[in-house]
């Protein structure tokens, strides 16, 4: 698993793409699976901050109940109506809980939320990041795809 400081380390210009496409849009999209293990998505903010994706939200959100005992999960950055689009991103992972202590407070000071806040929050531990892109030409998508340990994929659709 990885930080997101490390897919910057790694190759910076994806990162910046990755950031971008989630950047675009407040809302993003969750997978976590249900006790049944059938899948819900749900709405949520996100945020990079301290060289870590970090997801937070209501408490007591089904969601997060989710998150606790199964930590998989994938998120979406949303996307542009087809004829605007240029890229969307995804990342899979597993999502740590961070109660209280130092790690709050770090997300805490690089998001100006405040530390005792009334959130849940949980740091993503990335599997996998995934940018589908128009090519610069604009005559097939894009698919990159960085996994730790394996870096960056590129697969052309046409």
């Amino acid at each position: 698993m990885a930080a997101f400081s490390d897919v910057e380390a790694e190759e910076p210009r994806f990162a910046a793409r990755v950031r971008a496409a989630f950047d675009a849009h407040r809302h993003k999209v969750l997978a976590t699976l249900r006790a049944d293990g059938a899948p819900r998505v749900s709405g949520i903010e996100a945020a990079f901050a301290a060289g870590d994706l970090w997801v937070a939200g209501m408490p007591r959100s089904v969601k997060f109940a989710d998150l606790r005992r199964d930590p998989r999960m994938a998120l979406h950055s949303g996307s542009d109506e087809p004829d605007t689009f240029s890229a969307d991103a995804k990342v899979s992972g597993r999502a740590v809980e961070v109660a209280g202590g130092e790690q709050r407070a770090v997300f805490a000071e690089a998001t100006g939320n405040p530390a005792g806040g009334d959130y849940e929050l949980f740091r993503v531990d990335l599997e996998q990041v995934v940018l589908t892109a128009v090519a610069p030409a604009k005559d097939a998508l894009e698919i990159c795809s960085w996994r730790p340990g394996r870096g960056l994929t590129v697969v052309r659709r046409t």
